[in-house]
């Protein structure tokens, strides 16, 4: 059974966020790469970006890359970072044994916790 990704994007405290719906694999990757380049393209000053997972249930090797591609996107366009937020322990321990934490990546707990060490 292939699920889905839902992809929607808005904006909190003049933050671009991404909110994201189902797996993210090799079959919906598309979906989310094309979410980071119409936010790269929408909000062009951009530094942070937030990545809501909180509806993922699962993300393989590609849609890693995907947000690595865009993590190293937006860093060079801004110095910036994606932000993740809401991941399940095990997509943490994911970004975590891939080493993606020591790249331009910050996880925070909540869209509040982000917004608010964002913002200052």
């Amino acid at each position: 059974m292939v699920l889905d990704l839902n992809v929607s994007i808005r904006e909190n405290n003049n933050i671009p966020v991404i909110d994201l719906e189902g797996e993210i694999d090799v079959y919906t990757y598309p979906k989310l790469s094309d979410a980071l380049q119409y936010v790269f393209e929408t909000y062009p000053n951009a530094k942070d970006l937030i990545v809501n997972l909180d509806k993922i249930r699962y993300i393989d090797s590609t849609g890693l890359g995907v947000i690595a591609n865009g993590a190293n996107q937006i860093k060079k366009i801004n110095e910036g970072y994606i932000n993740i937020i809401n991941a399940t322990p095990q997509i943490k321990k994911i970004f975590d044994v891939s080493g993606l934490i020591s790249a331009n990546f910050k996880i925070f707990d909540s869209e509040e916790d982000a917004v608010t060490n964002l913002s200052k």
